[in-house]
């Protein structure tokens, strides 16, 4: 996806929405992508506890707030809370938010997908999806 936001904020986000949709493959690709493109193992590990972590910038926790409400529709009732777009809209450009948004709902179909074929993790080579993003 071509996008001004970082690759670890597209990462982080993917890697959130795949732990909450319990795929494994997902997991996996996204955990070693962040590991490959440079991000401490703390931050990786940390990703599942976010708001309960210090390693997070304010735009990235509210990415990932965003990933967990986009991703968990029927908890909330309502899609994603007013709060959760204030902080969005606070850190995120327009042409951001929407790459946010399609990310968000790409992942969680993928997910689905992955899940639905028992498509295991743990063979995942890093820059498996370069080709396809360029």
């Amino acid at each position: 996806m071509q996008s001004s936001l970082p690759k670890a904020t597209l990462e982080l986000v993917e890697l959130r929405a795949s732990q909450l949709n319990g795929c494994g493959y997902c997991v996996d690709a996204h955990t070693k992508e962040l590991a490959a493109a440079g991000e401490p193992a703390v931050r990786i590990n940390l990703v599942a506890a976010w708001r309960e972590a210090t390693v997070f910038t304010e735009a990235e926790q509210a990415a990932l707030a965003l990933a967990e409400e986009g991703t968990r529709l029927a908890d909330a009732h309502q899609g994603v809370s007013d709060e959760t777009w204030a902080q969005v809209r606070k850190h995120y450009d327009d042409d951001q938010i929407a790459a946010l948004v399609y990310l968000v709902a790409m992942i969680n179909a993928a997910n689905r997908l992955l899940v639905i074929t028992r498509t295991k993790g743990g063979s995942y080579e890093p820059g498996t999806f370069d080709s396809m993003a360029s």
